[in-house]
């Protein structure tokens, strides 16, 4: 009997109050919590654009699931305008017939990777990206290869800041001024 009672207290005494959650969240700091991942611009704005896309396309799928005459999707509607630097009533015709013509309702950013194109003396930005079509089963459609033109704009209110907006949305690259070669009749 006496050494189940001393087993009982030395246990409780060798028992260590855990920390709970809130208390760890409390007493952390952002440098041990989240670890600073060391990027390059072009990393960076791969990223970046990766992520514009896919939100781009889920809001997309989401607006046209609906009825496209509601207030949420007058919502949507404006929210996928603010992605581009200029909308008007043509810049969502193509993604909009291909989805609606494959009956997608969701898609998936597998691969992207962007690149510039130089005409006469500007530099253009493109993206070029691998989508994943998904039915409403979630059967996959199809992988497609699709490009987008984007800009970058510096803000006047903070330095070192650039805003994000598509310009083209799956746009075909710009397409070289060249003579054919051989005889021509």
């Amino acid at each position: 009997m006496f050494t189940v009672v001393f087993l009982a207290l030395v246990s409780c005494n060798n028992k260590k109050t855990e920390v709970s959650d809130l208390d760890k969240l409390r007493n952390s700091t952002n440098i041990k919590s989240y670890p600073a991942v060391q990027m390059d611009s072009m990393q960076a704005i791969n990223s970046i654009t990766k992520q514009k896309v896919q939100e781009l396309l889920d809001l997309s799928t989401l607006y046209l699931s609906g009825n496209r005459n509601t207030e949420i999707d007058t919502v949507i509607f404006s929210q996928m305008e603010s992605y581009f630097h200029k909308p008007d009533s043509m810049t969502f015709r193509k993604l909009f017939r291909e989805l609606d013509s494959l009956k997608v309702k969701s898609v998936k950013v597998n691969s992207l990777n962007v690149y510039k194109e130089f005409y006469k003396k500007d530099t253009l930005d493109y993206a070029k990206f691998n989508l994943e079509y998904f039915d409403a089963k979630n059967k996959s459609l199809g992988t497609f290869e699709k490009n987008a033109q984007y800009i970058l704009l510096s803000t006047p209110m903070i330095k070192k800041e650039f805003k994000f907006y598509f310009l083209d949305f799956y746009s075909s690259p710009l397409k070289k001024d060249s003579t054919s070669a051989g005889v021509t009749r």
